[in-house]
């Protein structure tokens, strides 16, 4: 295997994920939030192509080409780059899918932690993005050494898992239980073979494509992963459910939806199996000439560290790491305290379409307040917005067993209410989204503009996911439980079982996530009142402040 190194001039042409802008995420996941919003099916998927990299590229290009010819030439690659970042996004669509169908079987908050690691690859590849940057087969090529593996072992463990759904769901027989730990253990593997691939495909996209169509490589990977991800999730959620598909799509009812998430999941292995046996034979790579031979991975991280280091970027990252403590409850549990309530999953799934719009108009209106010198302005004024949202939220699920008809179904104003209610979320989430790139941007030293902000941004990441992860795994530890009817504790699946044996039925008294509502206001509110003059400050350094050399 041989070492190759970065782009000259730059660090790695490494993409970021932004978990706060993750589609219809449940989970941290999730996004995803895998941890800001759970309706967003138009924002940035995984971020987009080093900026100035690409504005490097094109202006020597313009310089190079007088007369440039549109996408002629660069027409297929294109669909191959659309169609190998949709091929990413399916199994991130289906890990959000998993936490709905848990919630249907009733599993505790606390395995509901546990799968949230499923969602954490993605905010934490940077530590191993400059390994598979560099180091390649020269016989496979730089790009294909990595993404041909993780794409045929994506599409494997997706083959082998469809034929046991089953068994590790507990779905053979009424005493048979979720097998949450081997579905954490698979879905964190795909995400990290799909973080992997995503390493090595926006790597190719720079040397894939000419130069003067290479901004196209941030549009194929917005659109393709969303695509992927709305596959994987709100189009299965909802071929899945009977009650969908008998009411709108059958003339005869079934028990079962026009999928299953056995066959949705074979389907899709045979498909990566395909797609990587195509791209293995025909598809050759360029050489990269513009590779520096200077910088070995052992520079990479070295430089990390250099960053880091840096005063002004330690107090930057205490913020990232903690500035979401406040919105966890809400980001990460409300969905699937909603679905406890009675709403449906594919209900919920298909709210994500009429957001589409929204969530395209909300940059653009956003982005005319943060182009100034002080975006992080913006951010700030939407932190306490975003609080009492999750306090709305929390006010949702209360209201929602009692606008429950008769017949188990919710009126159209309740599901009014609760889009209202993500759209005004919406906001918030783009607010901080925008205002906190826009920063990182300004704030990133040129000199190594790509691994700078993927650093930021996997930092970002990764703050939103530790608080979500914990916020479902203190959930039943706030719940209080009686058992009415018989003498027992209610705390345990094995008590719980225990009152039922007893003749008695085991009921909250107090709902934990209502308790944490209250706690991720309250820390919120004193994280604001802590950290905001902090960051008013690290706004008003000069450039030379975050530089690393």
């Amino acid at each position: 295997m041989t070492s190759r190194k970065k782009t000259k001039g730059h660090s790695a042409p490494m993409y970021t994920h932004e978990s706060d802008m993750y589609a219809f995420q449940m989970q941290p996941q999730t996004s995803y939030d895998i941890n800001g919003s759970f309706l967003d099916v138009t924002g940035d998927v995984d971020g987009t192509v080093n900026d100035k990299q690409m504005s490097d590229n094109q202006e020597a290009d313009m310089k190079n080409d007088v007369n440039p010819r549109g996408l002629e030439g660069d027409r297929a690659s294109i669909a191959l780059l659309m169609f190998l970042y949709v091929l990413q996004g399916i199994p991130l669509g289906l890990s959000g899918s998993i936490p709905m169908i848990l919630s249907a079987r009733k599993i505790s908050y606390t395995d509901q932690a546990k799968f949230s690691f499923a969602f954490w690859p993605f905010s934490v590849k940077l530590l191993w993005a400059p390994f598979v940057d560099s180091a390649y087969f020269p016989a496979i090529g730089r790009r294909k050494s990595w993404l041909v593996p993780t794409q045929y072992l994506i599409g494997l463990f997706l083959v082998i898992l469809s034929q046991h759904i089953p068994d590790v769901l507990g779905d053979k027989d009424d005493s048979a239980e979720v097998n949450v730990l081997l579905l954490t253990a698979v879905f964190f593997a795909m995400n990290f073979l799909a973080a992997t691939q995503d390493i090595a495909v926006d790597g190719w996209a720079l040397t894939m494509l000419s130069r003067r169509n290479v901004g196209w490589a941030s549009t194929c990977n917005a659109v393709g992963q969303t695509a992927g991800y709305f596959l994987g999730n709100v189009v299965f959620l909802t071929l899945e459910s009977a009650d969908f598909c008998n009411k709108y799509l059958r003339s005869v009812p079934e028990k079962e939806g026009m999928v299953t998430l056995g066959g949705f999941m074979f389907f899709w292995g045979l498909v990566f199996f395909a797609t990587t046996t195509l791209v293995m034979i025909f598809k050759r790579e360029k050489e990269d000439e513009d590779a520096d031979v200077d910088m070995s991975i052992f520079d990479t991280y070295k430089q990390l560290l250099g960053i880091m280091r840096l005063p002004s970027v330690m107090s930057y990252v205490a913020i990232l790491l903690t500035c979401k403590v406040g919105f966890a409850a809400a980001d990460a549990i409300t969905a699937l305290k909603l679905i406890e309530a009675g709403i449906p999953k594919e209900r919920l799934a298909l709210m994500a379409i009429p957001m589409v719009p929204i969530n395209i108009a909300l940059p653009l209106i956003i982005s005319k307040y943060t182009a100034g010198p002080r975006p992080m302005n913006v951010w700030l004024r939407a932190v306490p917005f975003r609080l009492f949202i999750g306090l709305l939220y929390a006010v949702l699920v209360w209201w929602a067993p009692y606008t429950r008809q008769e017949n188990g179904s919710f009126p159209l104003y309740f599901y009014a209410v609760i889009l209202l209610s993500f759209g005004l979320h919406q906001v918030a989430v783009y607010c901080m989204f925008v205002a906190g790139m826009a920063f990182n941007a300004r704030i990133s030293d040129p000199a190594i503009g790509g691994t700078y902000m993927t650093l930021l941004n996997t930092v970002s990441n990764f703050g939103g996911n530790w608080p979500s992860t914990m916020a479902l795994w203190l959930v039943d530890a706030f719940t209080w439980r009686a058992c009415v009817g018989a003498i027992q504790e209610c705390y345990t699946p094995v008590q719980q079982q225990a009152c039922k044996v007893a003749g008695g039925d085991c009921t909250i008294s107090v709902d934990g996530y209502y308790v944490e509502s209250v706690i991720c206001l309250v820390l919120g509110f004193l994280w604001l009142w802590w950290k905001r003059r902090k960051l008013q400050k690290l706004q008003e350094l000069d450039e030379t402040a975050w530089k690393s050399s």
